[in-house]
């Protein structure tokens, strides 16, 4: 067997290893330096990580972002060492200052990886089994990729995705929701390496799972090798068959280790887990053959061994993109499409080519903000060839369906619509794999009241800005008779809360296109999309152009007052028709302010803020269909809040509604009790 590549000069089995117990040895130097950190993965799957980056895996640390690289993701994030310190030895851009700098603000080896901090990080993990859904997504991009842009004799996307995880990453219902399916699709590019040690954080993993992991995952329709994770040659040839697998089934390799392997008294025991074998640094270093008194120790022949790979990475990288650009060249009509591809994830869509992209709705339109959604997402997918959609078995509800574009599969690789059964956190968390990625914007659907299924995935994609887009439909208690568990009332503000989670909620199909511009605009971060299922008004009195580039600076005046103003009724989504008809029933002095976005209103310049919502007048009211806690910071002590400030009940939508106060009679009373005040 082929132990190593012959194009790497120098480098053998005991170099390998070598090599490995000096990567414990960096992460053993970084944890007791900063008195904090995990040693168990880094010291237990050091052999992995010396076959993976000494071999292996096909990276260029110069080209971190090149297209065809294989994908390393680190699952388990709390491991960050074992990524730093390969990373470190493999020649990206992390020098040996910034592997002491471990933990420290302001360095980029950070306690869990974070993406765009680090060369060489994919994604950020650290939330347990997100990076397992985000290597299904990075599976699915690619293998998306490669039907749409390979062409015979060039072959442009080959790469595979390699994915270390744990025990604590496999507990967690996302991992096996993003398994189950990753079989489903045949994703035999997607390689798991299972650090299988028999030890959770608290307790041996007997006292929480009795499963046969072989057995569960062959089931799900995975292939299965079991080796000694110690092994480099085991290691080796695993892997190699694992990247030699076109069976269409996703290969995992489960590798039997010790947690934190070399310290005495400390391997293979729950205390692997945290920082406290730091303290025996001098006898582990001598475990593994560190010189005494040395600290972040890598020998001369390691180095030059690295470097010698590094160079012919960089050289399999030059003839890679000289296919690359023959490519470019036979094929230009796709080059572009990968391109804008590229652009509209890095940069965003200019919001002036999605509104030429979607056409004016007609005056009389008359339907729900989510079917006025259905017309948006597919001009912007028609403007878009690199646009995705993704649903939780809710197509038919949602309304994101693409038409034309065709269902991805594994026979039809090419199709846009991703189907995901009904695994809300996995479709967010496999979103985000593929939105770091970077070659296709995707959106994700579901029902308003279940994206707390999604929190801990939005959640991360807000911290990692990701530009997904969530569409979120029956947005209120005029869901009606399916009763209290299907009607949101907290949970858009539950959302509003989370950073940079741009949460907008148009009034009408106009509103509803510029929430769409907006969406496509941002490269920085997710947006959500908070739409209807009840029909709506169109609300023509309002210029379209008001309408939709209102929606992109959150907040805009809907009617504008006569005379001297007096109070103004702030309001969102299906609500703005209370507060037109309250302001008309009020007379004279009442200005409307349609409020779809906080997030981008707040970032407004003051100047325009204070044009919208001027200092000088504080008798407000806002109206919306939800709880009223997040409105006060624009209405201030001299205002009134109608909303809805408990659970709702199982009832004709429009019934509930009015029981529950979101009628005009109530938005006028309340605009006459600010005008007393």
């Amino acid at each position: 067997m082929k132990l190593i590549r012959s194009y790497c000069p120098g480098m053998n089995l005991d170099l390998l290893q070598k090599a490995a117990n000096q990567a414990r040895g960096l992460a053993m130097d970084a944890v007791h330096d900063c008195a904090s950190g995990h040693l168990g993965l880094p010291l237990g799957c050091a052999e992995i990580g010396a076959v993976l980056f000494g071999d292996l895996l096909n990276i260029c640390p110069s080209q971190p972002r090149w297209l065809n690289r294989d994908r390393f993701i680190l699952s388990a994030g709390h491991g960050s060492m074992f990524l730093y310190g390969w990373l470190h030895l493999s020649g990206f851009n992390i020098g040996i200052e910034d592997i002491k700098n471990f933990r420290r603000k302001g360095s980029i080896t950070p306690g869990h990886p974070e993406f765009r901090d680090t060369e060489g990080v994919e994604c950020t993990t650290g939330p347990l089994g997100q990076g397992i859904a985000n290597a299904v997504g990075f599976a699915l991009s690619a293998r998306r990729a490669a039907a749409r842009f390979n062409r015979p004799g060039m072959d442009i996307f080959t790469q595979h995705v390699f994915c270390l995880t744990g025990d604590g990453c496999l507990q967690e219902g996302v991992a096996r929701e993003s398994l189950a399916l990753a079989a489903v699709l045949k994703l035999d590019n997607l390689i798991l390496i299972y650090d299988s040690n028999d030890i959770t954080l608290d307790a041996p993993a007997e006292r929480t799972q009795l499963t046969d992991p072989r057995a569960v995952y062959e089931a799900l329709g995975w292939d299965v090798r079991q080796i000694d994770g110690h092994d480099i040659r085991a290691i080796e040839s695993a892997v190699e068959a694992a990247k030699n697998a076109k069976n269409g089934k996703p290969q995992l390799i489960i590798a039997k280790t010790v947690i934190g392997k070399g310290i005495p008294g400390i391997e293979g025991t729950t205390k692997g887990h945290g920082e406290g074998g730091a303290k025996l640094q001098e006898e582990a270093h001598a475990n593994w053959g560190i010189p005494a008194g040395e600290r972040y120790y890598v020998s001369e022949d390691v180095r030059t061994a690295f470097a010698n790979l590094k160079a012919q990475r960089e050289k399999d990288f030059n003839a890679w993109n000289a296919m690359y650009e023959q490519w470019r060249r036979a094929y230009p009509e796709l080059a572009e499409e990968l391109d804008a591809g590229i652009n509209a994830c890095s940069c965003g869509v200019n919001p002036a080519d999605s509104d030429k992209a979607i056409p004016p709705f007609p005056q009389d339109y008359g339907d729900a903000t989510r079917s006025a959604g259905a017309v948006a997402i597919n001009a912007i997918a028609k403007a878009n060839p690199c646009f995705l959609t993704t649903s939780a078995d809710l197509y038919s509800s949602n309304k994101n369906y693409l038409s034309g574009a065709g269902d991805f599969s594994a026979e039809t690789p090419e199709g846009r619509n991703f189907w995901f059964g009904i695994r809300e956190h996995a479709m967010a968390a496999i979103c985000n794999g593929i939105a770091y990625d970077g070659l296709f914007r995707v959106s994700a659907a579901t029902f308003c009241v279940f994206v707390d299924y999604m929190r801990a995935s939005i959640r991360v994609a807000a911290l990692s800005g990701l530009p997904v887009t969530y569409i979120l439909t029956h947005d209120s208690v005029a869901v009606g008779e399916d009763g209290p568990t299907h009607q949101p009332v907290e949970t858009i503000s539950g959302l509003r809360v989370i950073p940079n989670l741009d949460v907008i909620r148009p009034a009408d199909p106009e509103e509803t296109a510029g929430a769409w511009m907006a969406a496509m605009q941002r490269a920085d971060g997710p947006t959500a999309l908070i739409l209807t299922r009840q029909k709506v008004a169109t609300l023509n009195g309002i210029p379209v152009e008001t309408r939709r580039e209102g929606v992109l600076k959150g907040a805009y005046i809907a009617r504008k007052e006569q005379g001297a103003l007096k109070a103004i009724i702030l309001a969102s989504g299906s609500e703005l028709e209370l507060a037109l008809k309250a302001a008309e029933k009020t007379g004279e002095g009442i200005r409307v302010v349609s409020m779809p976005s906080f997030c981008r209103f707040d970032a407004q310049p003051a100047e325009y803020r204070e044009s919208v919502l001027p200092s000088s007048c504080m008798r407000r009211v806002s109206v919306e269909a939800g709880v009223t806690d997040l409105w006060w910071k624009y209405l201030g002590c001299q205002g009134e809040a109608v909303g809805i400030n408990r659970f709702g009940f199982s009832a004709p939508g429009t019934q509930v509604l009015e029981e529950l106060g979101m009628n005009v009679d109530n938005v006028v009373a309340a605009v006459h009790k600010v005008l007393a005040k």
